[in-house]
């Protein structure tokens, strides 16, 4: 029986998809496990993997195209098929319910590959849909490969396929060493000259010509982040309460507790601190640790942290899920390995979605205080600004203490103001004597 890729909901927002580019062409032998397509969610651009083996008869939708969730994307003849008149069966591209086939099989393949991805733990059996999303591709979209020229000659002398390739040169452009690299030994032969000319020129941003502008269209992941937040400022009245917190016993603690932990290779950073204290100061004001869908608040027993990540092609949200169940060795190698694989687009599906609170930290950048929006269907943000030295008075002298600024973002439909207010207030507490945490 031939088997139908149709287009998945991965998340409950999620109406339709883009095909950004196929990996395949019709007439290909496919394996089980291989990469077949990109397709654009209204998370990220993700590849997807074929989960039966056979030959690619159909390809019934075109690179760039929309799909509505549950539509064909392609069938795959299976062993034993004729692939000519699987393509007479199928033919005439995208549709809900193609002659002889009902719709209620590609809902059910739809559904699964949902399954799949989101929980994975339901399932120990092999998926009956014949693809799944896998990690996010690390790529431009998918319309075109972005490499140097040196990189490209270099790639073609040794025969590297570029396919295969992850750039890590500005927005993800493919430049020498990353040839170097796939080639396996880094050893490709380039002119000293050439390539000190060529790493120099790959460092710089790409820069619109004197006189010309650029117009570039919204990606889905970027329309998807306009349409939310526009929606969230629009229909939530946001309200902010903003508190100073001192430090300065924070970072004694984490300069003795990173010493001790040195032999295992873990630097905890002030951050950890902060996510540790804001999953302790939730559970001890669960209004904040909340959802709303406008009829209905449900707190939750456990903390989910959202984290905000900036990517080139927009923000994305990674959760940390239990953070209330970790000490801070264990919330810093989880958090660094979530926003590491954000950063290169291979977070799972369900490590992008269920957060309860999220925070929003520019601490990095060197920002003083900010405001941040909520994240629907929560009813709060923190934003967390840099800790930095500042003159404070302490018993009528002027003393530098490291101090931190945070500005918490409320939906005043469940949260009154003195409902932040302790909430801060609690924040603050725990930040300024630590040893409250183990309470």
């Amino acid at each position: 029986m031939p088997a139908e890729i149709t287009m998945p909901q991965l998340s409950d927002t999620m109406s339709d998809g883009t095909l950004v580019k196929w990996h395949k062409k019709e007439g290909d032998k496919i394996k089980a496990g291989d990469e077949i397509a990109d397709v654009e969610t209204d998370k990220a651009t993700m590849p997807m993997e074929a989960f039966e083996s056979g030959t690619l008869a159909v390809i019934a939708v075109s690179e760039g195209q929309k799909v509505k969730v549950g539509d064909r994307l392609a069938v795959i003849a299976t062993s034993g098929e004729d692939v000519e008149q699987i393509r007479q069966q199928f033919a005439g591209g995208v549709a809900s319910a193609s002659a002889g086939q009902s719709a209620a099989p590609k809902t059910k393949i739809a559904t699964e590959v949902a399954a799949v991805v989101e929980h994975p733990s339901k399932s120990t059996a092999q998926p009956s849909a014949t693809a799944v999303l896998a990690a996010p591709a690390s790529s431009d979209g998918g319309h075109r490969i972005r490499i140097s020229p040196l990189a490209r000659k270099v790639a073609a002398d040794k025969g590297v396929d570029l396919e295969h390739v992850r750039g890590t040169g500005p927005n993800g452009r493919i430049i020498l060493r990353d040839i170097q690299q796939a080639g396996g030994n880094g050893s490709a032969k380039v002119p000293v000259a050439e390539a000190a000319a060529a790493a120099t020129t790959e460092s710089l941003p790409a820069r619109v010509a004197s006189g010309q502008k650029q117009v570039i269209p919204l990606t889905k992941i970027r329309s998807v982040i306009a349409q939310r937040l526009q929606q969230s400022k629009q229909t939530i009245p946001h309200f902010y309460e903003t508190i100073d917190i001192d430090l300065e016993s924070v970072t004694q603690i984490r300069g003795r507790l990173n010493q001790q932990l040195e032999a295992e290779k873990v630097r905890l950073s002030i951050g950890d601190f902060i996510s540790k204290a804001i999953a302790s100061t939730l559970l001890q004001h669960p209004e904040l640790n909340a959802t709303f869908n406008g009829t209905e608040i449900t707190r939750h027993g456990d903390v989910n942290l959202g984290m905000a990540v900036a990517l080139p092609s927009g923000l994305i949200v990674p959760v940390l899920r239990n953070i209330n169940q970790m000490g801070l060795k264990e919330i810093r190698q989880r958090s660094a390995d979530l926003i590491d694989r954000a950063r290169q687009q291979k977070l799972k599906q369900d490590e992008m979605t269920g957060a309860t609170f999220t925070v929003s930290n520019l601490g990095i950048y060197g920002v003083r205080e900010f405001s941040a929006i909520i994240n629907p269907p929560e009813v709060g943000i923190l934003a967390v600004a840099a800790a930095e030295k500042r003159p404070v008075v302490r018993n009528d002298q002027i003393v530098a203490r490291t101090m931190l600024t945070v500005t918490l973002s409320a939906d005043h439909r469940v949260i009154d103001g003195s409902t932040a207010a302790d909430f801060l207030r609690t924040l603050k507490n725990l930040l300024e004597e630590p040893a409250m945490m183990l309470v």
